[in-house]
């Protein structure tokens, strides 16, 4: 199914099923993080193994306070303005976060953290309100390839095996850097 409505796209996630639609800069791939088999569906049309863990994807702060309450108040605050005071067309921040208990273990992969963005996208925006939660946001491509730029791309790679939700790409050239929020690491520049 190709929709342009994000309510359908939110029921599809709702209904456990796989979702493409446009990032700040690619097309991703994503599904409720608490549905394992919607998750290992992402891992098996990926082709990528499950150790390396996937990005959560938030449209406010609410959706994952919890995992900013153990950070020290300046990395904190420094996490926070990295999405909220970002221009559009900047590079978006995720930022590797202690997990806790609400994060399944399939999400986090063979690590202590989780990759969490706070999005600026109004696509995505609206589609974690809709779902009224955070989505897993994987790069919509099989292993080895590059990432989908655009709806032709992406159903090019999967096809009628997923469902996709059609808009634009935001405005940054380049997928998210990622950040450890803990350690300061540069992990993708």
């Amino acid at each position: 199914m190709i929709t342009t409505s994000v309510a359908e796209a939110a029921e599809c996630l709702r209904a456990g099923q796989v979702l493409a639609y446009p990032t700040e800069a690619v097309w991703g791939l994503g599904c409720d993080p608490m549905n394992e088999q919607a998750f290992l569906e992402i891992l098996r049309l990926k082709q990528r193994p499950i150790e390396k863990g996937v990005i959560l994807l938030a449209s406010q702060i609410a959706q994952v306070e919890h995992l900013l309450s153990t950070l020290r108040p300046e990395i904190r605050e420094q996490v926070i303005a990295s999405w909220t005071d970002r221009n559009p067309a900047e590079r978006a921040t995720t930022w590797l976060l202690p997990a806790d208990q609400q994060i399944p273990s399939w999400i986090k992969g063979n690590h202590p953290q989780v990759a969490v963005r706070v999005t600026t996208h109004p696509l995505c925006i609206a589609l974690c309100n809709a779902f009224q939660g955070f989505i897993v946001s994987t790069s919509a491509n099989p292993a080895g390839l590059e990432p989908a730029r655009s709806l032709q791309q992406a159903t090019q790679y999967f096809g009628t095996e997923l469902n996709y939700l059609n808009g634009d790409l935001g405005f940054s050239q380049e997928p998210s850097r990622i950040l450890d929020a803990v350690s300061g690491a540069v992990i993708r520049a």
